[in-house]
Formats: C-alpha cells, sequence, structure tokens
C-alpha cells in the first residue's frame, strides 16, 4: 500500500493551534471563581477529556462549584472563542488534509472536545478543506484517551483495518490511544515530549504529505 486507508486526526493542537484558545477559557473560568490557572495546570490537563479538567478545576476551586457545570461553562467558553477568532492550523496540517481528500483517503477527526463543541469547529474547517468522512467525540465514547476505544470506534465507522490507517496525534495521552489501538501512528509534539513506543515522532508536518508519512512509519 502506498497510501493509508484512512488518516485519522486530533483535533486541538494536532490540526489547529486550538491549546492557546483553551488556555484563555481555563483562565477566564478560573477567573471567575477567583484563582489562577497557569500554563502547567493547561499541561497537566493536556489531552482531555474534558471531565479530567473539569474534575481538575474543582478541586482546584476547592469544590465552590460542581465539576459538570464547570465543564458546561467551559466549552461555553472554548465555543465562543472558536466562533469569534480566526482559524489557525498547526503547520502543515491544512495541507495535509486538502492532500487526503484530492486522494480520496477517508478522514475522521477523534477528540477528547465534546460533540457540541466539535461540531461547531468541523463546520469552519470544512470551508477551506472540505467535509470529513466522520468524527468521534469525547462525550461519545464510554473511554476517553488514553484507551484505545476513540480510535477503534472510527476505524470502525470507516470499514477500514486499524492497521491500515494513520493517526497523527500531539499528546502523549493521544499517542498512546492511537498506538494501543493498533495505528500507525504520526506524533507531532506540541506542549509535551512524547516518549511512546510505537509511533514516529516528527517536529512538524510542514513538508510531509500522506504517502510519505505512510511510508515513514511503514519502514
Amino acid at each position: 500500500m502506498t497510501k493509508p486507508a484512512a488518516l485519522l486526526l486530533d483535533l486541538d493542537g494536532t490540526l489547529l493551534e486550538s491549546e492557546r484558545l483553551w488556555l484563555i477559557a481555563e483562565r477566564n473560568i478560573m477567573s471567575h471563581y477567583g484563582h489562577a490557572w497557569t500554563v502547567e495546570d493547561q499541561h497537566h490537563c493536556l489531552g482531555g477529556p474534558l471531565e479530567r479538567v473539569a474534575d481538575y478545576m474543582e478541586l482546584h476551586i476547592n469544590g465552590v462549584q460542581r465539576s459538570e457545570i464547570i465543564g458546561q461553562e467551559l466549552l461555553d467558553e472554548v465555543a465562543s472563542l472558536f466562533v469569534s477568532e480566526p482559524l489557525e492550523w498547526r503547520p502543515g496540517a491544512h495541507e495535509l488534509v486538502t492532500q487526503a481528500h484530492e486522494l480520496n483517503i477517508q478522514t475522521a477527526i477523534v477528540t477528547a472536545s465534546w460533540r457540541s463543541l466539535l461540531d461547531t469547529v468541523m463546520a469552519r474547517m470544512s470551508e477551506s478543506v472540505g467535509e470529513f468522512t466522520f468524527s468521534v467525540a469525547g462525550d461519545e465514547v464510554e473511554n476517553s484517551k488514553p484507551h484505545p476505544q476513540p480510535y477503534l470506534n472510527a476505524a470502525a465507522a470507516l470499514g477500514a483495518p486499524i492497521r491500515e490507517c494513520l493517526a497523527i496525534e500531539d499528546s502523549p495521552t493521544g499517542t498512546l490511544s492511537a498506538v494501543r489501538a493498533g495505528a500507525k501512528v504520526v506524533a507531532v509534539a506540541h506542549m509535551a515530549p512524547i516518549d511512546v513506543p510505537g509511533a514516529f515522532v516528527l517536529d512538524t508536518l510542514d513538508g510531509h504529505g500522506v504517502e510519505s508519512l505512510w511510508k515513514i512509519v511503514n519502514n
């Protein structure tokens, strides 16, 4: 095979430079409750899922608000930023998705973000790269990343053997999920170093195409 049966893509930090928006939203929420939120706090929560972030925030504010409410407040805050701010693609990501669609390769977004937010973001992304074939949101799986279920669900929905899928990730949590699922994995470290056996780590997607990445992970 010279190309994968499907391209499975993480969203935040992999396709989009959106961790900046999450940091703004997290700081706004914590400020509302009279607490600071640091980059170290964000790194601790990197890769989601939302429930884990909300639980961490509840502890951070000494339980003055329930995590379920905090999670919804965070979703609403991030969604407003995605609508008002211009989309900022990670280097090489826009070109990679565009090429996959030109080659008729199925594409699926596999994210820890919830469906309500994902639909908002995908609508904007599709304006420039075309429609994605499928997507898996964090609130649609019983076990979120680093469990393999999100990637296994995506491959099954596409009818693609997981071993013939190329997954692109940026966090240790997501990379572990994709490797455990059995996909061929390229990790582009973003906000945290990645040391996951079975993943091929690159500095950037810039200058790489679908077929060249597929060749790298199969050597």
